[in-house]
């Protein structure tokens, strides 16, 4: 058998220009009927999610939503803490398209670099407080945490204190979704499903006041007997087997806890004393929810390592990142090989969104106006519609983050038994009402977009009174 073969000129395929590209329009139905048939959604009941249908979001833009039903709704979230710059910002836009365009992608193994990481590394490094200088990338925060352990213990070795393998949490912290995030995070009813979890991580009590102070104690000294739990738990291990503590600087997940001012300074004191290094999970936190660019600024402590995401890009791409600080970073570049890294680590594509991002917020002051305007506009608004309500207990929070605990007696802090039911009320009226607001068990959660304005600010605090309102009618108190 004998084959001809021809010699075929390439045809390069017709590219629409982006406004003429074919797309396909469906209705709400038939958005719903391929989701429950092809996808599963995180941290959801799938069963429950596709007997009612998913909402199906099309587009976009400030802080607003739309979805297919063209229902407009406010984004109480920033999608989820992350869309700091707002929707539709075309110059993320432009940097993705630019770069595609040049450079789709390269990797960071092999002795080689690119221009958009190393753009963003110096830009970190001049945003973030003296001591972080170096920068390791991953694809998001859980991604992020998974690094920081493997940090910890590469460090200590290189000290020769190969001992120093546990690492302290807290319960009810969240550091992500992999298998060492869900670890480290100390919630059960992840852990439940984890029959395999990482070794030597251990946990103490949350600083959570209003749900768990117990006598007469006030935040401070409640805060102080929390933090005082870890040099406990030190000495328990052993302070030659303790390599690290990980805590986000506000807990986020876990409802938006915000520990008094003796809790931080506490924790640093204790880490130092004990050789300790400290680590702020600064996903949430990071790139200005507070008002100031990383959150640990906010509660006045100095960390060893900082865990960053969300904000880094508002979201638009995915992408994750560790701080070093200056001795931490000298101990790994100095002592062989580090061998961690993923495909993606410092995408050229994140990078160069990311750059333009963090530019937006240097630039536009962004960050400074959550910490002088908008950000006390915000705490205040929340404070003066919610006094005295009949169901609320305490709002905690700073700049543009904020959680409302629902109670069934405030002035007495009792939580309602079935707080985790009232919370699912209280964001189901949030959500027929176009507001998209969080809720963790019984506490309600808002982190908008950073460049929310003061009228969008009245308008998601009316609709959450409304819902907070509706929910209290609904359990019959008034």
């Amino acid at each position: 058998m004998s084959y001809r073969t021809e010699e075929v000129a390439y045809v390069q395929p017709a590219v629409l220009p982006a406004a003429q590209a074919p797309t396909v329009k469906r209705s709400t139905a038939e958005y719903r009927a391929l989701d429950a048939a092809h996808h599963i959604h995180p941290f959801s009941d799938m069963g429950s999610l596709n007997r009612t249908g998913s909402r199906v979001i099309v587009k976009a833009q400030g802080v607003y939503l739309w979805d297919s039903e063209d229902n407009k709704i406010i984004d109480g979230m920033a999608g989820l803490w992350c869309v700091n710059v707002g929707y539709g910002r075309k110059e993320l836009a432009d940097a993705a398209y630019r770069q595609m365009q040049e450079l789709p992608f390269y990797n960071t193994f092999f002795k080689t670099t690119h221009p958009p990481v190393i753009e963003l590394s110096a830009l970190l490094a001049e945003l973030a407080p003296e001591p972080f200088n170096h920068f390791f990338y991953c694809n998001s925060g859980s991604e992020g945490n998974d690094t920081v352990l493997r940090i910890v213990h590469q460090y200590w070795a290189t000290q020769g204190k190969h001992s120093k393998k546990f690492v302290i949490s807290r319960k009810n912290g969240y550091h992500g979704s992999t298998i060492a995030g869900g670890t480290l995070g100390g919630m059960g009813y992840m852990h439940e499903q984890m029959p395999s979890k990482v070794e030597n991580i251990v946990h103490i009590d949350q600083p959570y006041f209003f749900g768990e102070a117990e006598g007469n104690l006030t935040p401070e000294e409640f805060a102080l007997a929390r933090a005082q739990q870890l040099e406990a738990k030190i000495l328990e291990i052993g302070a030659d087997n303790v390599a690290a503590f990980i805590g986000e600087p506000f807990q986020g997940a876990g409802g938006v806890i915000f520990p008094a001012s003796t809790y931080w300074p506490e924790i640093q004191r204790i880490c130092r004393k004990y050789d300790i290094l400290l680590v702020a999970d600064e996903v949430i936190g990071g790139f200005g929810r507070t008002g100031e660019w990383f959150a640990h600024q906010h509660f006045g402590f100095e960390p060893d390592l900082i865990t960053l995401a969300k904000g880094l890009t508002s979201g638009y791409v995915p992408m994750g990142a560790v701080g070093l600080h200056d001795r931490v970073a000298k101990a790994i570049i100095e002592h062989g090989d580090f061998n961690h890294g993923l495909t993606y680590s410092g995408h050229p594509v994140a990078a160069a969104v990311a750059v333009a991002n963090l530019k937006l917020l240097r630039d536009e002051k962004i960050v400074e106006r959550v910490k002088t305007d908008t950000g006390p506009y915000f705490q205040k608004k929340l404070r003066d519609t919610f006094a005295n309500h009949p169901i609320i207990g305490e709002i905690s929070g700073a700049g543009l983050v904020a959680g409302l605990q629902l109670a069934e007696d405030p002035k007495a802090r009792k939580r309602f038994a079935n707080g985790g039911e009232v919370g699912t009320i209280c964001r189901d009226f949030c959500f027929n009402g176009n507001l998209i607001m969080r809720a963790t068990g019984d506490r309600m959660l808002l982190s908008p977009p950073l460049v929310i304005n003061k009228l969008e600010i009245d308008e998601i605090v009316a609709k959450a009174k409304y819902a907070i309102d509706a929910t209290a009618q609904q359990l019959g108190i008034s």
